[in-house]
């Protein structure tokens, strides 16, 4: 039997269990293969890591758990440098491996709804999955001087987001979240914040020009992302990037060449489905 699992805290509403064991039946995995989650912060994941035999075969991370998987990790590949943080921990021939799928679940997400290129954005927060977004946006082409800005509630405790810029080679702009509405004159608005933390700016986004990224999700749209969707502008929650930042943990995992993608996709809708209506 070869395990994989999803640690964080918190980790009970997780959907990466559900879209793991999807792939795994599709791919005809389901007798060999189980994944699990369990609640571990940043103090426990050494341990963690230290217990884990042969048979485990990887490791997705949520916050807060990304940064601390650089230091406990024997390989870093691109881009966990650059982003300075890792979602992913795959074990092979002894060894830790450290991935970022967050990346391409970001870059994915926004391709599927017609979203190929941005030349200018603005990211709200200033975590570990806004210098992904940083990336993200990077690939597909906001690449020139302040072209992006990133809107936290402390610009001076966003030190790790512009540290994560310098090394993708981004000037961006750091500005205070209160002062959004003169900042979203771009193409996107990119939401890393907790799902409810930028309610309080939906009539700013609404009265802009930009589509709306919004990373969290959940059984039913987050207000901002109905609310810009009504307006008849394009507005996408996080399923889409979990599903493919899955999709890839699922390839580096099990060593396939293609996820299961609508498969995955069918049995997380199923499953966000059934939860709008406990």
């Amino acid at each position: 039997m070869m395990r994989a699992a999803v640690l964080g805290s918190p980790i009970e509403h997780s959907l990466s269990p559900v879209l793991h064991t999807a792939a795994y039946t599709a791919l005809g995995l389901d007798d060999g293969w189980h994944y699990e989650r369990f609640e571990c912060d940043e103090g426990g994941l050494a341990r963690f890591l230290e217990g884990c035999d042969a048979s485990w075969a990887g490791l997705s991370l949520t916050m807060p758990l990304k940064r601390v998987a650089m230091a406990l990790s024997d390989e870093l590949a691109e881009p966990v440098t650059s982003v300075g943080g890792a979602n992913t921990i795959v074990f092979a021939e002894g060894r830790r491996y450290a991935y970022n799928t967050d990346v391409a679940g970001i870059v994915s997400a926004l391709r599927e709804v017609g979203i190929a290129r941005v030349d200018s954005a603005a990211v709200v927060g200033g975590g570990a999955t806004a210098a992904s977004a940083l990336e993200a946006l990077r690939v597909l082409g906001a690449t020139e001087p302040g072209a992006v800005t990133v809107l936290a509630r402390e610009p001076a405790r966003a030190d790790p987001v512009t540290e994560a810029a310098a090394r993708m080679g981004l000037r961006i702009g750091v500005e205070p979240l209160r002062e959004i509405g003169s900042h979203l004159d771009v193409d996107l608005v990119v939401s890393t914040v907790p799902r409810g933390a930028a309610d309080d700016y939906t009539a700013e986004l609404v009265a802009s020009r930009a589509a709306l990224f919004d990373v969290s999700y959940g059984p039913k749209p987050s207000v901002p992302v109905a609310a810009v969707a009504a307006a008849g502008r394009r507005a996408v929650g996080g399923f889409p990037m979990l599903l493919h930042q899955a999709g890839r943990q699922v390839e580096l995992m099990t060593g396939v060449a293609r996820a299961p993608i609508e498969a995955m996709r069918a049995a997380g809708e199923a499953e966000l489905a059934r939860r709008a209506t406990t």
